[in-house]
């Protein structure tokens, strides 16, 4: 799990070429970020260039999904504006401790580690009024000091777009393991997620696939299925571009109220979106090992 300066044979990293026209304070800080993102062996962005498609509600499953598989697994919450991370970890009014100069990720179920810009906020009523250049120094901060120590996978939750954030994330991040695009059916989330992709092929990420969220309503009492957004976006787009269709996501309310008090998807139950979820889940583990 993870590498170390003394095995890498990357010529690119910046601990061996520091020589890439930063100022000497931006080659230390990156040097810093590679050697710690060196332990940890699979970077993953979920991204969408919507808002209100439940992307953080498929970050924090997929990362509570892999924690159940006993993955080590972080999740880093990089929505400056709106961190969801806190209420759908049931991680609130928390207390960071800082040991040899480095802060500690909180803990949630299963080992999952944790940190978000949640967690620096008073409560609720708090807002980070921020333009590009201070948001690309936190991500930074939380890439350089936060002890996250050797992990399977960290999973990075973005903010909806293609601004500062998810661009900050690239930049920072060498060698991510490749960006998870979330959408729902309609058509206007549909042209949203283009951009995305689009965005990913600017900055040279690769896209590992697609999620498609509220897919379908399951009735709890008939268990039979209703389109509730008319479209296809997830199975449109994957077929545009090739890039793999990973889940179909139900709407289930009970993952709305579950969420909203901290409770994540249990992937090992038997119901449609438990279902969903532990595809997605059992799809990217193989997905790296296929690497292996």
């Amino acid at each position: 799990m993870g590498k170390d300066c003394k095995t890498c044979t990357d010529a690119s990293c910046p601990v061996k070429n520091p020589n890439q026209g930063f100022s000497k304070e931006e080659i230390e800080d990156r040097q810093l970020i590679a050697k710690k993102l060196c332990e940890i062996e699979n970077k993953i962005i979920v991204l969408s260039g919507k808002g209100g498609v439940g992307k953080s509600t498929v970050a924090v499953n997929l990362a509570a999904g892999l924690s159940k598989r006993k993955k080590n697994v972080g999740i880093l919450d990089i929505d400056i504006h709106g961190p969801s991370i806190p209420r759908l970890l049931n991680l609130r009014n928390i207390n960071l401790e800082v040991e040899n100069n480095m802060i500690k990720p909180v803990i949630a179920m299963d080992g999952l580690k944790a940190f978000s810009p949640g967690f620096l906020l008073k409560d609720d009523t708090e807002a980070f009024i921020w333009r590009g250049p201070l948001k690309m120094g936190a991500i930074k901060q939380f890439l350089r000091d936060v002890d996250w120590g050797c992990l399977d996978y960290l999973i990075i939750d973005s903010p909806p777009g293609t601004g500062d954030e998810p661009l900050s994330a690239v930049q920072l991040i060498r060698n991510a393991t490749g960006a998870i695009i979330v959408t729902t059916p309609q058509a206007v989330a549909m042209s949203a997620v283009r951009r995305s992709i689009t965005f990913c092929e600017k900055v040279n990420l690769p896209v590992i696939g697609i999620v498609e969220n509220m897919s379908s309503f399951f009735c709890p009492n008939c268990s039979s299925e209703s389109v509730l957004f008319k479209g296809n976006a997830g199975k449109i787009l994957s077929e545009e571009t090739n890039i793999p269709l990973l889940s179909q996501i139900p709407f289930e309310p009970s993952v709305a109220i579950d969420g909203d008090a901290g409770i994540t998807v249990d992937i090992d139950l038997d119901s449609p979106v438990s279902r969903s979820f532990r595809n997605l889940t059992e799809y990217i583990i193989q997905m790296v090992e296929g690497k292996e």
